[in-house]
């Protein structure tokens, strides 16, 4: 397959890569938006995972709005550029996130769950909404809700590896919140299933072996033989980062419902095992 990657150079962009090109796949870079005109000509599937770092920086009006654009805008594009293509691909998978949900506490969230209200619950319905257009163009549309992804290469778990590291390391507020992970090997697999298989609309991208914040920060405590009884107070993260602190003091309890269902296999469905592999 000739397959076109949006956001290609991020976390996740960089090991689908290597996975399609592994397998054989024809694949293509898109550039920056904004810095070449895109084109799908030829092109049989787009992966879009475009977007600005929702922790990247503490969220004033200026950045919520770049989040938001970073998101919605090549989205839109991608779907604009498949309309320009004389044979259009067959399929766009296309990021989002289990921020779709919002804070929902206890409540077990597969794709049928209806939306947040938060911030970013709203960035991933119109995220979402500009993906599914692609549908009107008789091209099949996944919209990948993704969790935390857990990667020895960046992201989530190597914020957090340095206070463990230092002996200072615990969960994150009460710590009874739900921490919907994901091992990258399991996210790139997931987004290859997505390209071939019959999948369309909203997939929860997450483990099956959910964990709370509580036993996330315990498990890896115990990887690294370290203690994990420092919690970040919720106050204290709220004082730090602003309003994104109640994305890490909320959660969601997501499950993949539909991974499960086509008979998807994780190659790291607990957490134990996904730390050990990483560390």
């Amino acid at each position: 397959m000739k397959i076109a990657v949006a956001g290609s150079s991020g976390l996740i962009g960089a090991e689908l890569l290597r996975e399609l090109r592994e397998r054989g796949d024809e694949v293509v870079a898109l550039p920056r938006r904004g810095t070449a005109r895109w084109s799908l000509e030829g092109i049989d599937a787009v992966v879009n995972l475009a977007g600005a770092s929702v922790g990247g920086k503490r969220w004033s009006p200026e950045y919520k709005k770049e989040i938001l654009d970073s998101r919605v805008l090549p989205a839109r594009e991608l779907v604009q550029a498949m309309r320009s293509a004389d044979r259009k691909p067959l399929v766009l998978v296309n990021a989002s996130a289990v921020g779709f949900y919002g804070g929902r506490g206890d409540e077990r969230l597969d794709e049928s769950a209806g939306p947040g209200a938060d911030f970013l619950a709203v960035v991933c319905q119109e995220w979402e909404a500009e993906a599914r257009k692609a549908e009107d163009l008789g091209v099949r549309s996944v919209q990948l809700r993704t969790g935390i992804v857990l990667s020895a290469r960046g992201g989530a778990l190597q914020q957090m590896l340095p206070p463990f590291k230092a002996f200072v390391g615990g969960p994150i507020g009460s710590g009874k919140q739900w921490f919907p992970w994901i091992h990258i090997a399991d996210e790139v697999a997931a987004v290859v299933r997505a390209i071939d298989s019959d999948l369309r609309g909203p997939v929860n991208l997450v483990s099956p072996g959910i964990v709370t914040m509580k036993e996330f920060a315990r498990a890896l405590g115990s990887a690294l033989h370290r203690p994990s009884w420092a919690p970040v107070p919720a106050a204290a993260l709220k004082i730090l980062l602003g309003e994104f602190a109640a994305v890490l003091l909320e959660g969601q309890r997501a499950v993949p419902k539909k991974l499960i269902d086509t008979g998807f296999e994780f190659r790291f469905p607990e957490l134990d095992a996904a730390l050990g592999d990483l560390l």
